[in-house]
């Protein structure tokens, strides 16, 4: 037993001389052990910030900022794409949406020749059936993956106009003034998919009047069918195609009684909000860094600081939390090494999208390049699948 903990101790505790410490150009971002960031950029529409902390063995979130032509052979439509895919049981499904979803909207966007509700409704149908093909493929070798998916959250400004489109639980915050008070008001623009809410429960009730177990109370947490909390999602093809939820698939996945119809969703709730002068800001993030952030707290350390390295401050700010909840100091909490460290926080992937009211000027002068960063983590083989 003695030895057992102080296996977990040593495992707990990374030395530093094998910290992952890259003070390079800003251009790609940094790596900082397991912090990577990007203080700032610029985007079409303004500047923004990045910053991503790794907590489970494999990071399973991924994010990125795409901005510039939102079509095919610089056709147009121009403006700013953000994705932030939360991934659940391995990497594969996030992985796979920040390589596809935005080339997929690039097409749909080209074929319709303008952005809307329908080519972005069509770009996340496209990277479902996409990852839908590699399940199929890969399910006699490695049936797990039916088991993997993501949550995914984007948003894209375009013409005047921010469409956020979200399955699962991350979240976009607009920081919008109030020119009476000059304060910033915290407004959240995404609908979350999760069963812990009770009208996703009664909504998951009317999609299945057939079972009364389709969301339990299970250790105090509600679950869709004592498994999973998000009731919208990428992948998690053994909740949505009865033909993977079978052996080999690990009995945890399994269900008792084959079902007839999808019991998770890949259609994306979708907002469309025309973008006003007094909307300063965008926070996106992971559920990780609203786990101990308020939307009003978030976008109050926003407006309070300098921009350069916003992203980086929430991240820390939401660390400083978790070891304040475990009463520990927050020095200790970066010594834990990856993997251990996912019993403190979860992965956390923040971009902050500030809406500068002279963008529209400066991007059809045509001063705006074309930018395309992606949040990074520690390197490791792309085809791991993580152990569920």
């Amino acid at each position: 037993m003695l030895s057992g903990l102080m296996n977990f101790l040593r495992a707990c505790f990374q030395p530093r001389a094998t910290r992952h410490v890259h003070t390079g150009s800003d251009a790609s971002g940094r790596q900082d052990g397991l912090l990577w960031y990007k203080d700032t950029g610029q985007h079409f529409n303004g500047e923004f910030s990045m910053a991503v902390v790794q907590a489970n063995n494999l990071l399973e979130d991924q994010s990125q900022v795409e901005s510039g032509c939102l079509g095919l052979n610089d056709s147009g439509p121009y403006g700013t794409f953000v994705g932030i895919y939360d991934g659940h049981g391995g990497p594969e499904t996030s992985r796979f949406i920040n390589d596809n979803l935005f080339q997929h909207l690039k097409r749909c966007t080209s074929d319709q020749q303008t952005m809307s509700v329908e080519v972005i409704r069509k770009a996340f149908q496209a990277t479902e059936e996409g990852f839908l093909s590699i399940v199929t493929r890969r399910w006699p070798t490695q049936p797990q993956i039916a088991a993997v998916g993501s949550c995914c959250l984007v948003g894209v400004i375009c013409s005047g106009t921010l469409y956020v489109a979200n399955l699962g639980d991350s979240r976009a915050v607009l920081g919008r003034l109030v020119k009476a008070t000059g304060e910033i008001l915290a407004i959240q623009l995404s609908a979350e998919h999760n069963a812990s809410i009770e009208s996703i429960r009664q909504e998951m009730h009317s999609l299945h009047p057939d079972d009364s177990q389709i969301v339990v109370l299970k250790h105090n947490v509600w679950r869709v069918k004592g498994i999973i909390q998000i009731t919208r999602s990428i992948g998690d093809v053994y909740l949505k195609k009865s033909e993977f939820n079978r052996e080999p698939l690990y009995a945890k996945f399994r269900l008792r009684e084959p079902f007839q119809r999808p019991i998770l969703s890949a259609d994306p709730a979708i907002l469309v909000h025309p973008v006003q002068p007094q909307d300063q800001f965008i926070i996106f993030a992971s559920d990780g860094l609203w786990e101990h952030l308020s939307n009003q707290e978030a976008v109050d350390i926003v407006q309070n600081h300098p921009r350069n390295g916003i992203a980086k401050r929430l991240v820390k700010t939401a660390l400083q939390e978790a070891a304040k909840k475990r009463e520990m100091r927050y020095s200790d909490l970066k010594k834990i090494d990856r993997g251990v460290r996912r019993h403190f926080h979860d992965d956390i992937s923040v971009v902050v999208i500030f809406l500068d009211s002279d963008f529209a000027s400066r991007a059809s002068s045509g001063k705006v390049p074309n930018v395309s960063v992606k949040g990074g983590g520690i390197s490791l083989p792309r085809n791991t699948l993580a152990p569920t």
